[in-house]
């Protein structure tokens, strides 16, 4: 039997050179399922993305889905892509199998936790304080490099790493420290600064966007200080439930959300086509 993609639309293209294309997944000419295929609109058009791919049950466990995600990187070769990348559902054990079995590598995961009714207390001696104008403009130069790095560390050539650290904050942070749904807070413990916390609080959940100890006081707990921190302003603000990501490879970070009861939502992945 032979497992083919077929168009069930034109290529798709736009302004801005980004392709999209949905197909059949066919076996024997016979449609099993079906898979959406783009490019990414966060690194532009040499990057594809994997959007869904779907085998209908009776056809599952058969290798399909291996032919079709294979068959959508020749697609993805022809389109000029060096790169393609895709985000697995955390439930979703078969898909990550497979990923994980066609050489894709595990770039970042989404965490999330469901908050009770009581705000967390911080422990004695800390308390937290809103980020000034002046330490604004510092944490800015050291976030942007510091996401930089963390994609550059991952796959993401340094040029496309640094560009969209650049967009992503501009993008996030449109008026600095005065953009609206967002607030910054530095912890102080004993009154010294021991780290800071940004987060965003949007619809009916507040996402921690970056949460950093300063390098003299790590591993004295006040990651862990930061992050309950985030779930009394998540729970004060209205939220009830919390989400961050977390890079692969930063243990201790993953180690501190699985010990207060993170738990994953999903994996983003990426592939080298060479």
């Amino acid at each position: 039997m032979t497992t083919t993609l077929r168009p069930t639309e034109p290529l798709q293209r736009a302004a801005d050179g980004a392709l999209s294309r949905h197909y059949q997944v066919c076996v024997n000419s016979r449609p099993v399922g079906a898979i959406h295929l783009s490019t990414s609109p966060a690194f532009g058009p040499t990057v594809a993305r994997i959007d869904d791919l779907r085998v209908e049950e009776p056809d599952r466990r058969r290798g399909r889905g291996t032919v079709a995600a294979l068959a959508a990187e020749e697609v993805a070769r022809g389109w000029g892509c060096k790169r393609i990348e895709l985000r697995v559902p955390a439930d979703a054990g078969p898909a990550l199998r497979l990923a994980t079995a066609l050489g894709y590598v595990h770039r970042n995961r989404g965490m999330e936790k469901p908050l009770g009714a009581t705000a967390p207390e911080l422990p004695p001696g800390s308390r937290a304080r809103p980020l000034t104008e002046a330490e604004y403009v510092r944490w800015y130069d050291k976030a942007l490099a510091d996401y930089a790095r963390d994609w550059a560390e991952r796959g993401v050539p340094e040029d496309e790493a640094w560009a969209k650290s650049r967009r992503d904050h501009e993008q996030l942070l449109p008026r600095g420290l005065a953009t609206e749904g967002l607030t910054f807070s530095v912890l102080e413990h004993e009154g010294t600064r021991v780290g800071t916390l940004w987060m965003s609080f949007q619809q009916d959940r507040a996402f921690v966007y970056d949460v950093e100890t300063d390098e003299p006081f790590r591993g004295r707990g006040h990651g862990r200080t930061l992050m309950l921190l985030a779930e009394a302003q998540a729970l004060a603000a209205g939220k009830r439930v919390v989400g961050l990501n977390v890079f692969a490879g930063n243990t201790p970070a993953e180690r501190l959300y699985e010990s207060l009861g993170y738990v994953p939502v999903a994996y983003s992945m990426y592939k080298d086509l060479l």
